[in-house]
């Protein structure tokens, strides 16, 4: 790929970003209206946060997977509000665009699609569990029932894509050393305007992926379990969360 490609494949990214910046913006704002929707979007996502920690406890407490599923299922796919680092993103993104190379700015927007694609699934789920009555105190099957109503299979499928995708792009950056360089340049103008939690994401997940080594076995896990669990949940199955291998 000569300049002037590599120049126009890192612009259609910036676009792309700006994109997906502003729908999980507009969500988010939407979300958060009131006192009272900012409430039951956050105790949706503390039911989540407690679903994710259940279904995968042995990665957790696992001495090779514990730090890479603690940055999946908390910096990438979980319940965290990521309105400040998507903030940054945005203001960031010029210096973005000229010191990070094209690879690296692939994995980022991959990361805000999910963001911007889990704020939308969110927030039907929220609308849903409202309606039934059930968004004070969701359990399994309240949060079962929801999710059969709301349906949305493909993107509930897009979901679990972008994750594995977003995972397999975090290994093969892990591999280049350039992109080190760039991160480490990156980190004192970063600092300097305020842009800590996009450096944090970007450092947490290089550095995470490069200890971890070979992540085929783990992304696979999360990508099986995340599958198995969409079609127990659609198919109605008796303790959805439980019957996963």
């Amino acid at each position: 790929m000569d300049d002037s490609e590599l120049t126009a494949e890192k612009l259609k990214c910036g676009e792309f970003l700006r994109r997906h910046l502003h729908a999980a913006w507009m969500l988010r704002q939407r979300a958060n209206k009131t006192p009272a929707a900012a409430r039951k979007r956050l105790l949706l996502r503390e039911w989540q946060a407690a679903r994710l920690a259940r279904c995968y406890a042995d990665l957790l407490t696992s001495a090779r997977y514990a730090q890479p599923a603690h940055f999946i299922l908390t910096d990438l796919y979980g319940p965290k509000d990521f309105s400040s680092r998507d903030g940054e993103i945005e203001r960031i993104l010029p210096l973005l665009l000229n010191l990070l190379p094209l690879s690296a700015l692939q994995t980022i927007a991959l990361a805000v699609e999910i963001d911007a694609l889990t704020e939308k699934l969110d927030a039907a789920m929220v609308a849903e569990l409202d309606r039934a009555g059930a968004i004070d105190n969701i359990d399994d099957d309240a949060y079962s029932a929801a999710f059969q109503n709301v349906g949305r299979r493909p993107d509930r499928l897009r979901q679990i894509a972008l994750i594995r995708n977003t995972g397999d792009a975090l290994e093969r950056l892990a591999r280049k050393p350039l992109v080190t360089t760039a991160l480490k340049l990156m980190r004192r103008p970063a600092q300097l305007a305020g842009l800590t939690d996009l450096q944090t994401f970007l450092e947490n997940g290089f550095t995470t992926f490069r200890s971890m080594g070979d992540a085929s076995e783990f992304l696979d896990c999360i990508e099986h379990r995340e599958r198995q669990l969409i079609e127990n949940l659609f198919a109605g199955v008796a303790q959805p969360f439980d019957r996963l291998s």
